[in-house]
């Protein structure tokens, strides 16, 4: 199976060679990576042409764009810049982030999954960071969810759902989308990937509604965000995050936000939220 990886990148100097040094030691190779240089100010567009140089299935786009960095949609749009410039022949479409480094064998155990049932629509490992000189699972999600890191796709189901959205909660309605439409979606947990810089590091203040909106436009309802908001909340162990969360949500609202779903697919994720919220309490 072929694969082409796109990687959005604003100003990633420190980390950008490991990341493309990961996929250049990967045991199966990808057909393409299409790093985009998101108007960066450092050295990130020389550090990829460097390793294009060595590598020709590495190619740079440059991209002018707002510096400010607004979760979800400054990264998609990038995502998108990289798209505009790949040919449809894939079978898997990666997008990964440029402060990773991948296991050896990631993208040959992600194919695998792909191979052995062609009802998987999404794969992926899991998002380690180091703490007191330790690799320990970065716990934001549960572990069923893939995160927006390092997402693969079957390309069938990438175009089925319309590619990728760009708001935050993209990497959710992904995967809801993915389900409503009758894929699998497979987290590998031997996978593990040293996720280099914390989630949400480059976030600022204006973003902290962000999330809450998210949960609006996913269509999930005011009682489904309580209960999403608090638990995201207390595990970033900041439980005043669930008052923005709220806010947020209230906010988007009174706007009148359109959703990044059609109303049949909020009715279905709607119920398959509370599903699952009902399985864990009992």
């Amino acid at each position: 199976m072929r694969y082409y990886a796109i990687i959005p990148a604003h100003n990633e100097e420190a980390f950008m060679g490991l990341t493309l040094q990961s996929l250049a030691a990967q045991t199966v190779l990808p057909a393409k990576v299409v790093v985009v240089n998101d108007n960066s100010t450092d050295k990130t567009a020389a550090i990829v042409t460097e390793f294009a140089e060595k590598h020709p299935w590495i190619t740079l786009v440059n991209k002018q764009s707002d510096a400010v960095h607004m979760p979800g949609s400054k990264v998609i749009q990038a995502f998108h810049a990289g798209q505009a410039t790949i040919d449809n022949n894939y079978d898997i479409i990666v997008k990964l982030d440029a402060d990773l480094i991948l296991p050896s064998d990631y993208f040959e155990t992600v194919l695998e999954a792909f191979k052995n049932d062609e009802k998987v629509g999404m794969a992926g490992g899991f998002a380690y960071i180091e703490k007191n000189g330790e690799w320990i699972l970065e716990n934001l999600t549960d572990k069923d969810h893939i995160r927006g890191a390092f997402k693969a796709y079957r390309k069938e189901l990438f175009i089925q759902m319309g590619g990728l959205r760009p708001a935050m909660g993209w990497d959710t309605v992904d995967e809801l989308l993915a389900k409503f439409y009758g894929w699998k979606v497979i987290t590998i947990e031997r996978l593990k990937v040293k996720h280099l810089k914390p989630t949400g590091a480059n976030y600022n203040k204006a973003a902290r509604y962000k999330q809450g909106e998210a949960f609006y436009t996913l269509g999930y309802g005011f009682t489904i965000t309580a209960i999403a908001g608090a638990k995201l909340a207390i595990r970033k162990k900041k439980p005043f995050l669930f008052i923005d969360y709220i806010n947020g949500f209230l906010k988007a609202k009174k706007e009148g936000k359109a959703l990044l779903v059609s109303e049949e697919q909020a009715k279905y994720i709607r119920s398959y939220r509370w599903k699952k919220i009902k399985e864990k309490l009992f």
